[in-house]
């Protein structure tokens, strides 16, 4: 089942069309924090039909409770990066106020001079994990969507914080939609791909992650709950910015594509006085 969360209601995409169900929930977050599934979807009721190009798409999970993410969870981007594998996950947490609409426009803030996409996958949680195998974690995921996990690499570089590298407003795009993991041809090679201004910068699967999404999920999951509704991102590929030594600049379209969800496309905006300013934080954070 693939779902979306539009302007007017939760809705099933059928023969590229949006059946909008019957539901009082206001997105898929919200079903998820009340019935741990989205199986309910399923058998609800439609009320009326609109094309799938008319609908006014929102952020399909609403504001998450919980948006986690991991670095160097890529063979290809390891290499890339000329660095070794990792023996643990580097995981960090973001501002969920970071999430962004698809469609939406991302206003670079103006410290940032280097800001950076990274396509990736993003995991939905429908049951609690707490200390679980990886037998217990794809039982446990509700669906997948697409996220870009922007990056100020600036601000990295000079902070050493994930956190506040990535938690301006808009830095974290999701959806345009969410599937079911039974949509998903192999569970274990999903594709993520990401185009630049329609230049294809970044290919690879699931198939490619230093820590698969099982092993991630368990990991993390031994160090805290993973709540209904909670989003983890499993991670880039090779090909961001940073790779190409290109940043992101104003009026670029970034589009990431995942198996199984419409695509993801964000726009970059710089204010016109956009010189850069100091940030308060400018050396590495002990």
């Amino acid at each position: 089942m693939r779902v979306v969360t539009t302007q007017v209601g939760l809705g099933r995409i059928e023969d590229g069309s949006v059946a909008l169900l019957n539901t009082a929930f206001p997105h898929v977050g919200a079903v998820l924090e009340q019935e741990g599934s989205l199986r309910g979807l399923e058998s609800c009721a439609v009320r009326r039909r609109i094309p799938l190009d008319e609908a006014v798409l929102l952020s399909p999970l609403g504001r998450p409770r919980a948006v986690w993410g991991v670095g160097l969870n890529y063979v290809s981007k390891a290499a890339r990066a000329g660095r070794g594998l990792p023996e643990q996950p580097i995981l960090y947490l973001a501002a969920s106020s970071g999430v962004l609409a698809p469609g939406a426009q991302v206003v670079i803030p103006r410290a940032v001079t280097e800001p950076d996409y990274e396509g990736e996958i993003a995991v939905v949680v429908g049951h609690p994990l707490y200390q679980a195998s990886e037998a217990e974690v794809w039982p446990a995921i509700a669906a997948i969507t697409a996220a870009n996990d922007m990056t100020a690499r600036d601000i990295m570089r000079g902070t050493a914080t994930p956190a506040l590298a990535k938690s301006y407003p808009g830095f974290t795009p999701l959806g345009a939609s969410v599937c079911t993991p039974d949509e998903l041809a192999d569970r274990d090679a999903i594709r993520v791909r990401t185009r630049v201004n329609g230049e294809l910068v970044q290919d690879d699967t699931s198939a490619g992650m230093v820590f698969a999404v099982t092993d991630l999920l368990s990991r993390l999951s031994w160090f805290t709950t993973l709540e209904p509704g909670d989003v983890v991102l499993t991670g880039t590929p090779a090909g961001t910015g940073q790779d190409r030594a290109c940043f992101l600049a104003d009026g670029d379209e970034v589009r990431v594509e995942v198996d199984g969800v419409l695509p993801l496309v964000t726009r970059v905006v710089r204010p016109t006085d956009a010189a850069p300013r100091d940030h308060r934080l400018t050396e590495p954070v002990s």
